[in-house]
């Protein structure tokens, strides 16, 4: 340890304040020579900064997650088309096969007879389900609450 720094070390806090005082910088100035305005603005233009480049960043990734999921709709589209053809060949495949050993006429019946019953056991199922539907119900009750939370009120069925 050099001499000087030994009588840094011994001087009074009072001494160290005085000394303080007497540099040559302000007591509310940095290193560089930059007010404590000057640096909050560089914070604050900095904080602006980082803020607008990770808006611009995330609206990037939704327009590329958009475009993806775009692409990936328009697939299952041409699948439920093929599906759908698919279906219908496969019904006339089956007309023509009864039809070979009960007629034509009543083949036809009994393929539409098969497919009526397919769509009604759907046609229940999808009612069923979308009775299930409750909505928003945590959603309705956080935001019936925010009333009460700002005005600093308690709910009052608790």
């Amino acid at each position: 340890m050099s001499q000087s720094e030994r009588h840094d070390e011994a001087r009074s806090l009072p001494e160290a304040a005085a000394a303080g005082y007497r540099s040559r910088r302000p007591a509310l100035e940095s290193g560089d020579g930059r007010s404590i305005g000057e640096l909050l603005a560089d914070v604050s233009g900095n904080l602006s900064t980082l803020l607008q480049q990770e808006i611009a960043l995330a609206k990037a990734e939704v327009r590329q997650s958009g475009t993806r999921a775009g692409k990936g709709v328009g697939m299952f589209a041409g699948a439920a088309v093929g599906g759908l053809l698919f279906l219908v060949f496969l019904s006339v495949s089956a007309w023509w096969g009864l039809g070979r050993a009960i007629g034509n006429e009543w083949s036809a019946l009994v393929v539409a007879a098969v497919w009526a019953i397919v769509a009604g056991a759907l046609a229940l199922a999808g009612r069923k389900e979308l009775q299930r539907i409750r909505g928003l119900q945590r959603t309705a009750e956080t935001l019936s609450k925010i009333p009460n939370a700002v005005t600093g009120q308690e709910e009052e069925n608790r």
